[in-house]
């Protein structure tokens, strides 16, 4: 994911899928690498609901099983998720799938 504006990386391998969001500052966190190397990774919340709001190319099954793992392991709250969730504007798709969860 880059911004809107951003130029598109040239890799050959691997193969990469870019998509262009409007604002892909919002729920990127900074990751230490060895010790050395800070990199931006999204968050997992920020993860699921990007999985609802692109349900249709990926598939509703990996939208749900990212939504499901992701609670089991206890790494995102129903807070995080649903702030992700209408910030992607994916509200009315997630609410009754973190309704069952709860």
């Amino acid at each position: 994911a880059i911004s809107s504006k951003a130029r598109a990386p040239s890799l050959i391998y691997p193969p990469l899928h870019i998509v262009r969001f409007s604002d892909p500052g919002l729920g990127i966190e900074q990751k230490l690498i060895d010790g050395v190397v800070h990199i931006p990774v999204t968050s997992v919340a920020k993860t699921v609901a990007d999985c609802f709001k692109f349900r249709n190319k990926i598939g509703l099954d990996i939208a749900l099983e990212a939504l499901r793992d992701a609670w089991r392991q206890k790494k995102v709250t129903m807070d995080e998720l649903w702030e992700f969730a209408q910030f992607c504007r994916v509200a009315n798709v997630m609410r009754p799938y973190l309704e069952s969860l709860v």
